[in-house]
């Protein structure tokens, strides 16, 4: 494959095929963003500025070589730690402490989690006989529950999921023994009682509205009632872009974020849906096919996490908008409006654009 810059740069390999389905996802994130936010261009514009920043930062983190990144992996990890246990006396935000004010800027450690998990979870696993044993299991286990409760407790439950999801993809593709694996599914089955006594209320009353939401139409359930009606009416090819009654009438509430699928589906219908989707899936297959061709055990493990990570925010995000799933605010990958989380996931790609380029190259 052709280098995607002069080899006179003295830059490695980048992925010319994950680069362009990136930047078609972001584009097209762009156009309905427009549509959604009420043609905000000024907002269109702060979107463009920090998924440019985020591509930025995807091209600096895929020219550092795996084992580098596998050197700064458990400081990564200590410090995404203190900086969660920050939020308890310094953390920021409405009603929750998810923030950390830095004067110029605000930070939510709980992002740089979803690097430092799989990356600590792959680390610890890289110098192991796989598949791993119980003892090891339990460790990587841990590794990812410590962070995982610290953000729950924020409260943050859906980037708490996704930090999760993971350091357990990560584990998974070690090739987790089955019987460990369902002794572990019937474990977390069991304590689902336990879990529903030590929920918040207002946790609680999303699982009652995800599971009737005509129970309170006009409270409670109005969200995603009001999601499934553009979903619906959007039809096989939709009412087309800016014709979305729904999204422009301001029946469909967070409609530039974690509801922007439902802006989409109004007005590009089915098929504009099955489109994006198709490009996440090849997205999602160009990840594992970088993790398949990597030549150790760490940059298999995390470049195969990561991959399978973008499922589950698309998963989750489909899942809450059409009504499958309770909210629990996870945005939709390069579309959804906001920074921290588009940053922190083209990070992510340049991790394995980092494996895919250095792949001839074994520490």
């Amino acid at each position: 494959m052709k280098r995607l810059f002069p080899p006179w740069l003295g830059l490695p390999r980048l992925e010319p095929v994950l680069l362009g389905l990136l930047l078609l996802v972001i584009g097209f994130g762009l156009v309905v963003l427009y549509s959604a936010s009420g043609q905000d261009m000024a907002m269109v514009y702060r979107q463009a500025v920090r998924l440019g920043f985020g591509l930025l930062v995807m091209l600096v983190i895929s020219q550092v070589p795996p084992h580098i990144l596998r050197i700064w992996t458990p400081w990564l990890y200590g410090i995404g730690i203190i900086m969660l246990l920050a939020t308890w006396v310094l953390g920021v935000g409405r009603g929750t402490q998810r923030w950390l004010d830095l004067g110029f800027m605000r930070f939510q450690p709980s992002e740089l989690m979803k690097l430092a998990v799989p990356m600590m979870v792959a680390w610890y696993l890289h110098p192991k006989v796989l598949p791993p044993a119980w003892k090891a299991v339990l460790f990587a286990l841990g590794i990812l529950l410590v962070p995982t409760l610290l953000i729950i407790r924020q409260p943050d439950l859906g980037t708490a999921l996704l930090v999760a999801a993971s350091g357990l993809f990560t584990l998974y593709l070690a090739g987790l023994r089955w019987r460990i694996l369902l002794g572990f599914t019937g474990l977390a089955a069991a304590a689902a009682p336990v879990f529903w006594l030590v929920m918040k209320e207002y946790q609680r009353n999303r699982v009652r509205t995800f599971l009737n939401p005509e129970a309170d139409p006009l409270g409670a359930g109005w969200n995603i009632i009001q999601s499934k009606i553009a979903v619906g009416s959007g039809g096989i090819t939709g009412k087309g872009w800016l014709n979305g009654t729904q999204s422009h009438l301001e029946f469909i509430p967070e409609r530039h974020t974690d509801f922007i699928l439902a802006v989409l589906s109004e007005e590009f219908g089915l098929l504009g849906v099955m489109l994006l989707m198709l490009v996440y899936l090849l997205l999602i297959a160009r990840g594992l096919h970088i993790a398949s061709t990597a030549r150790d055990t760490g940059s298999r493990l995390l470049a195969g996490g990561l991959s399978l990570t973008l499922f589950v925010y698309v998963l989750v995000n489909g899942g809450m908008v059409t009504g499958v799933l309770p909210v629990v605010g996870v945005p939709l990958p390069l579309i959804s409006y906001g920074g921290t989380s588009a940053v922190t996931l083209l990070a992510g790609f340049g991790i394995m654009m980092s494996v895919y380029g250095h792949r001839k190259f074994i520490k």
